[in-house]
């Protein structure tokens, strides 16, 4: 018996092949969604990430020195590590004083009132340390674990593993002040996982919808082309091996065709009573406090729809964000003025809504600064040793974990890396962070890389 082959060209046989190819990569696609679901209950359902962009100085916020008072002009008498400018001078006191706030007594500089008067919801960890004491480094690796760019942020990672509870609305969302973080919005990106995992931008001011507004003046005339950009798209899938890309594409489509309705109203913050407007900032006679009160009033409303992960950039005209190289107090000052009242309000609107329990709030800056003055007047990078806080979501309040040595120059107890932090958020959102993966490069990759604790210690 003998048979034979038909004459194929190449082309012909690439687009054969491809059928079968791009069935695999559905199915691998489907199991790499499939192995993202929550391991175990959750004690946050959404996050709200409260990036303090630049570097919040730690010694001037919720870590106080005495000894920089007792010290202040004097050489420091410890070995002192290159800085980013090495320009070092001496020790720098703090130009805030502390005060201890509610029944857990935690300190809290002046230059947050509004957030000390939340201390007992604070778990305040003063252990925190960075891999790099570079902006966009340290940036990428705060957000991603890796001081690289390109791998996906942990917005992208939680939207990977728990997937949508509101189909009308993105699953991660940044609400952007306007001032792009050094290291770029790419930062903030779904790296290698799937494009349906990335951040939808949206804006406190003006039309946040400005990339998906509708164009077409007749109606029904946007779904007729959707369909046939679904059809065309069906096709192309089964002819290429890279479905999962097409896949991703057609679902951002759609997601967009929804948020048209959906995200302008749940965006809408004039709908809000005058006091809550009031509450958070949104009549100060600052600029920058009216912006970041919308974005945290925002981020409120996003996450009460069910939006899992928002995350808050700084305002615009801020000066040098958070990173004061000098004029310390002048910019610090500023940089507290227009978050302290709105963070305050977003802790207390969310506690009487009964939604603290299950949002998570991260404050976090790249690294800290300096216990000793870069020239006279301001503080190089530190990342030996800083202070973030967590609130709600299943945290225990009125804590601090961890501690920085009599200067705060390095962490010496209970020191934290961002896969500790990391691994901890992911705790609270139900996932096991040793069990998220996704396959990429031949190897299954995580968040926490192959690092991260989960700390008893900080849990409710």
């Amino acid at each position: 018996m003998s048979f034979s082959l038909p004459d194929l060209s190449r082309r012909d046989f690439m687009h054969r092949g491809s059928l079968g190819f791009g069935s695999l990569a559905l199915g691998g696609m489907l199991d790499q969604e499939a192995r993202g679901a929550a391991h175990f209950a959750p004690k946050a359902k959404n996050v709200i990430f409260l990036y303090m962009d630049g570097g919040v100085s730690h010694v001037d916020s919720f870590d106080p020195k005495p000894l920089l008072k007792k010290e202040n002009g004097q050489k420091p008498k410890f070995e002192v590590e290159a800085t980013v400018f090495n320009n070092n001078g001496n020790i720098l006191a703090s130009p805030w004083e502390f005060k201890n706030y509610g029944e857990s007594g935690i300190p809290v500089s002046d230059l947050f009132p509004h957030i000390g008067s939340c201390a007992d919801e604070l778990c305040v960890m003063r252990s925190m340390t960075a891999f790099s004491p570079n902006h966009p480094n340290a940036n990428y690796s705060l957000h991603s674990g890796l001081i690289l760019s390109g791998r996906p942020s942990m917005g992208a990672w939680a939207s990977y593993g728990l997937g949508s509870a509101n189909a009308n609305l993105p699953t991660y969302v940044v609400v952007h002040g306007g001032q792009v973080p050094v290291g770029g919005m790419q930062m903030t990106g779904e790296g290698f996982l799937p494009a349906s995992h990335g951040p939808s931008v949206l804006h406190p001011k003006g039309v946040v919808l400005q990339n998906i507004k509708a164009q077409e003046t007749r109606a029904g005339l946007q779904e007729e082309k959707l369909a046939l950009l679904k059809q065309i798209d069906g096709r192309l899938q089964e002819k290429r091996s890279d479905s999962a890309l097409i896949r991703s594409a057609v679902k951002n489509y759609e997601m967009a065709y929804r948020m048209q309705i959906s995200v302008p109203e749940v965006t809408d913050v004039s709908q809000e009573p005058d006091y809550i407007k009031k509450m958070y900032g949104m009549e100060s006679h600052f600029d920058n406090t009216r912006t970041y009160g919308a974005q945290c009033l925002m981020a409120r409303r996003l996450v009460e729809q069910g939006v899992r992960f928002v995350e808050l950039t700084v305002t615009t005209g801020n000066g040098d964000r958070w990173d004061q190289h000098g004029k310390l107090k002048a910019g610090h000052t500023k940089n507290a003025l227009a978050v302290d009242q709105p963070i305050g309000a977003l802790i207390k609107d969310l506690k009487a809504r009964g939604l603290l329990d299950s949002t998570l709030i991260v404050f976090a800056g790249e690294f800290g600064r300096t216990p000793f003055a870069q020239g006279k007047d301001g503080r190089d990078h530190n990342p030996q040793g800083f202070s973030i806080w967590m609130a709600g979501g299943g945290v225990k309040g009125g804590t601090v974990y961890g501690a920085t040595d009599e200067y705060g120059y390095r962490a010496i107890e209970n020191k934290m890396t961002v896969h500790d932090l990391h691994a901890n958020m992911l705790h609270l959102m139900g996932v096991e962070h040793t069990k998220l993966t996704y396959r990429y490069g031949g190897r299954d990759v995580r968040l926490t890389d192959v690092h991260g604790e989960i700390i008893p210690e900080i849990l409710a």
